[in-house]
């Protein structure tokens, strides 16, 4: 089996700015999915061992479109098991994430993951998205979770914008979406991640953007 390292020429081949804190965090969550995911199964038995490729990479497609300042705030909508928002806090260490998942025991794996990586820029809250108020975010991430317009509906209400970004939601998604983006009545943006990352795993997949 290829060691971390070995795995991580696979992030590297596509971002060469990583410091060795960064490479160091993401190296660790190999082990750490590993361990946690024998307890409680947050990633398929099937893809765990293409964690850098189906999920690390993956999450980070988002990051080669994006420039998020220092203090933006990102809501992850149904994290999961933290995907997309965990490679991402650690490519952007200054942008503070709030994970949300009705789901306890998901965020349990999140939290223990983010203690052995050392990332403090995550903060998880068990509670389903409608329920969120008085609170107002910058972004909203999410990754195959609902439907774009069931997505919207939730974000929608919760987003807020902001004069020097394009402040929206940004999700990943895969497959054939025209019914799926024609029912959420929204005009989104949609980019091929294979554009990005010319890797056979990601034909099919896009970054679909939805503008505040």
């Amino acid at each position: 089996m290829e060691s971390p390292t070995k795995k991580l020429e696979l992030i590297t081949r596509y971002f060469a700015d990583f410091t060795p804190k960064q490479l160091m965090q993401l190296e660790s969550l190999d082990a750490a999915y590993q361990e946690w995911n024998a307890k409680i199964n947050v990633i398929s038995r099937k893809d765990i061992h293409e964690i850098y490729l189906h999920h690390v990479l993956h999450s980070l497609s988002i990051a080669a479109i994006v420039e998020w300042e220092k203090g933006t705030q990102v809501i992850d909508i149904g994290c999961g098991g933290g995907f997309p928002s965990v490679p991402l806090a650690i490519f952007f260490p200054d942008v503070k994430f709030y994970l949300v998942d009705s789901i306890a025991k998901k965020l349990k794996v999140v939290d223990a993951v983010c203690e052995i990586a050392g990332i403090k820029n995550i903060e998880t809250h068990h509670s389903r998205v409608e329920d969120i108020k008085n609170k107002k975010f910058d972004y909203a991430v999410s990754r195959a979770v609902a439907p774009l317009k069931d997505l919207w509906r939730w974000a929608n209400p919760i987003l807020q914008k902001k004069p020097t970004q394009n402040s929206g939601l940004i999700c990943l998604k895969g497959g054939d979406l025209h019914q799926e983006i024609f029912e959420s009545g929204v005009r989104p943006k949609m980019m091929p991640i294979y554009d990005i990352f010319p890797e056979a795993y990601f034909k099919e997949k896009f970054i679909i953007q939805v503008k505040k």
